[in-house]
């Protein structure tokens, strides 16, 4: 019987063989999510950080405001220390992901 640190080495190698397998134009996230080693709750902490944004921005743009560079800041301050904002935008923004904060920040970013 295989030990246990031998299976876990075989799983992260196949791991590694899926993320080249991986469509990164369609699964850019994704993709990044894995490259980067985030956990499941690292994830969910993400999403649940674009949720807050996103309904702020939409909040913010019912009241007519034209700049969301403070959305912009929290979201970079915030953001876990294995994602680098630029990048994580840009994928979450190809893969569909919150497409309106996305295009947003992507604005601002230019």
């Amino acid at each position: 019987m295989e030990s246990l640190e031998t299976r876990l080495e075989t799983l992260e190698y196949y791991q590694k063989l899926l993320l080249q397998m991986i469509d990164s134009q369609r699964f850019p996230f994704y993709k990044l999510v894995m490259e980067r080693g985030l956990t499941k709750r690292e994830v969910d902490e993400l999403f649940s950080l674009c949720d807050k944004l996103n309904l702020q921005y939409e909040e913010q743009k019912a009241q007519g405001l034209v700049i969301y560079t403070d959305l912009l800041t929290q979201f970079a301050n915030q953001l876990n220390d294995k994602l680098n904002a630029n990048e994580t935008i840009q994928a979450m923004s190809k893969q569909g992901m919150y497409p309106l904060l996305m295009k947003e920040f992507i604005s601002l970013l230019k």
